[in-house]
C-alpha cells in the first residue's frame, strides 16, 4: 500500500483510517509504516526503512510513470494535457523545439501526470532526474511549469548536441548523451529503442492532427 497525505495523520482518508482501526490482521501481513518528512508531511508506505534523503519516493505515494499511463484513454490524456498546453508552446518556441515533439515526450514520459516518479527517481511531467533538474535550475520537478521549462531546455540541448537528429536526441534524453556517444548511435537498450518508437509514434500523430487543424 503506497499512500501520501500532506495534512498530517489527523486527516487520513476515511478508507485508510477504517483500515488502520478495523483490520489489524491484515496490517500484520502488509504493515504500514509512517515516516515524517522535514516539512511535516506524513508518509505511509510498506517500506520500513527509507533510503537516504527519502530516495524511495515511489514507495510512498507518488504514482510511477507507467502507472500513470495504465488504461488511459485519448480523452483523459487530452484533458490532462490541456492545462499545460500554453507552457509547452511558450517554452518550445523559446528554445526552438517543435511543441508537438515536447508533447510526445511528455505523453510517453508521464501521460501528463505532474506527480509521476519513475522506478529510478525521475520526476514530473518530463521525468527529470534530480541531478539533471538541479543542473537545469529546476527547483521543484513537481511544479509543472518549472519541469516543462527544464525538460524542454534539456531536449533542446540534446537536439543541438546531436545535430538536430531527433532520433539521437530522444535516445540521449532517455539513456543519456554519454550512452549515445559510446555506442555511436542509438544504444542497444530495449527500453531506449522502444522509447524512441513510442515517442515518434505520438509525435507523428500530434503533427498530423496539428496540420489538419490549420
Amino acid at each position: 500500500m503506497r499512500l501520501i497525505h500532506r495534512s498530517g495523520i489527523s486527516r487520513l482518508p476515511l478508507g485508510l483510517a477504517l483500515l488502520l482501526v478495523l483490520a489489524p490482521p491484515l496490517l500484520a501481513q502488509n504493515q504500514i509504516h509512517v515516516h515524517r518528512q522535514p516539512d511535516g508531511t506524513m508518509l505511509f508506505t510498506d517500506r520500513r526503512v527509507m533510503g537516504p534523503d527519502y530516495a524511495y519516493i515511489r514507495s510512498y505515494g507518488r504514482p510511477t510513470a507507467s502507472h500513470s499511463c495504465n488504461g488511459i484513454t485519448p480523452a483523459v490524456l487530452a484533458r490532462r494535457a490541456e492545462p499545460y498546453t500554453a507552457a509547452v508552446h511558450d517554452f518550445a518556441n523559446h528554445y526552438g523545439v517543435d511543441p508537438q515533439l515536447v508533447k510526445a515526450v511528455i505523453t510517453v514520459e508521464s501521460c501528463f501526470d505532474r506527480f509521476a516518479v519513475s522506478r529510478v527517481g525521475a520526476r514530473g511531467l518530463m521525468q527529470l532526474m534530480p541531478g539533471t533538474a538541479d543542473e537545469l535550475g529546476v527547483r521543484d520537478s513537481f511544479d509543472a511549469v518549472d519541469n516543462i521549462r527544464g525538460g524542454v531546455r534539456y531536449l533542446h540541448r540534446m537536439l543541438q548536441q546531436f545535430d538536430q537528429d531527433v532520433t539521437l536526441a530522444l535516445a540521449a534524453y532517455n539513456a543519456g548523451p554519454g550512452a549515445v556517444q559510446r555506442h555511436e548511435g542509438v544504444p542497444p537498450f530495449r527500453e531506449t529503442q522502444n522509447y524512441i518508437v513510442r515517442v515518434m509514434d505520438h509525435y507523428q500523430r500530434l503533427a498530423d492532427a496539428s496540420a489538419a487543424a490549420r
